[in-house]
């Protein structure tokens, strides 16, 4: 009798590792991604600093770098006290390191009452705004015409049911939406 054949290992993409810098941040590895495409987009190469691969941040943008990663300074006085912490020495320019501490900060202070808005305000735009207190395949399927997406009636049938664990008939709430919200990785 041949050996029997063992399955292969489940595909597991590879976890992102944390850098020293997101280790001294205190954030994840795909955190410290975003942060970096946010400083990237508006990073310039810069001659007085040849060692920074990723080139500096010059100071005006970091309201512009900050609103990227969506976490904006709640005031003028907000910023004013960012910069100074950025850029102490007013050279007019901020290092990826420090634009990374920052950013930190301010993902991790976003309130739970910013948090739950921007839940409310996701969970209406699947109800379409009718004021239904649950998300029905109905509204999936809206949802999925007006983004012009063909997904199949199994499909929203399973998406419900990964949301509440229950029955489809039942709809997904708004704390069971957070809860998937949360498992996707949108909320910390």
């Amino acid at each position: 009798m041949p050996p029997k054949r063992r399955a292969p290992p489940p595909s597991t993409e590879p976890k992102a590792r944390q850098s020293k810098l997101a280790k001294e941040n205190n954030i994840s590895a795909s955190t410290e991604s975003e942060i970096k495409e946010a400083f990237l987009l508006f990073s310039r190469p810069n001659d007085d600093y040849p060692s920074e691969k990723l080139g500096v941040l010059p100071t005006p943008f970091l309201r512009r770098a900050l609103t990227a990663l969506g976490v904006p300074p709640s005031s003028a006085s907000e910023l004013r006290d960012l910069i100074e912490t950025v850029d102490p020495t007013i050279l007019g320019v901020i290092l990826y390191e420090h634009f990374v501490g920052v950013a930190a900060l301010k993902l991790e202070s976003r309130s739970e009452e910013s948090q739950r808005e921007e839940v409310a305000v996701a969970f209406r735009l699947f109800t379409g705004g009718s004021g239904e207190d649950k998300i029905t395949i109905g509204a999936l399927r809206r949802v999925a015409r007006e983004l012009k997406e063909d997904v199949g009636e199994q499909v929203l049938k399973d998406m419900i049911l990964e949301a509440n664990g229950g029955g489809v008939s039942r709809g997904v709430g708004m704390i069971e939406f957070e809860g998937v919200m949360r498992r996707a990785g949108v909320f910390r």
